[in-house]
């Protein structure tokens, strides 16, 4: 796509490449060594994907993960894919499919500012819930 930023990507922050796949460091980042895997042809839900650059793309998410953890002396990663058609592009979205692979620590700067406070996110389920829940996706 004409106005894509992953659609023309910077070569300077590219660490891998396959046939249908482009990695590069995630500029701004959450934790250093976030990278972010792109289909090179632009799409924006998981599944309009072929079957093999969906694979492919799995593939090289799961590589990348290792890659992070060898070489930055990782002990975790997150891995994220986001699909949120009502916001806006803008510096933190882009309209076109990717994995963010974000390497992680016990206690890491992004758990201190941010993911400390999922815990109160959280909610149980109740049995009314379930029943309407399963209802509609069973």
């Amino acid at each position: 796509m004409e106005n894509c930023r992953f659609c023309n990507i910077e070569k300077d922050r590219v660490i891998r490449e396959t046939e249908n796949t482009i990695t590069l460091l995630s500029n701004p980042y959450l934790m250093q060594g976030h990278s972010l895997v792109i289909p090179k042809l632009h799409f924006e839900r998981l599944y309009q994907l072929p079957s093999k650059i969906r694979h492919e793309l799995i593939d090289e998410t799961m590589n990348v993960q290792e890659l992070l953890m060898q070489r930055l002396d990782i002990p975790g990663c997150d891995i994220r894919q986001n699909y949120r058609p009502f916001i806006p592009d803008d510096r933190l979205k882009v309209s076109h499919l990717h994995f963010h692979v974000i390497p992680r620590y016990f206690g890491d700067e992004l758990y201190e500012k941010s993911m400390i406070h999922e815990k109160q996110v959280f909610t149980d389920l109740t049995p009314d819930l379930i029943k309407f829940l399963t209802g509609r996706l069973k």
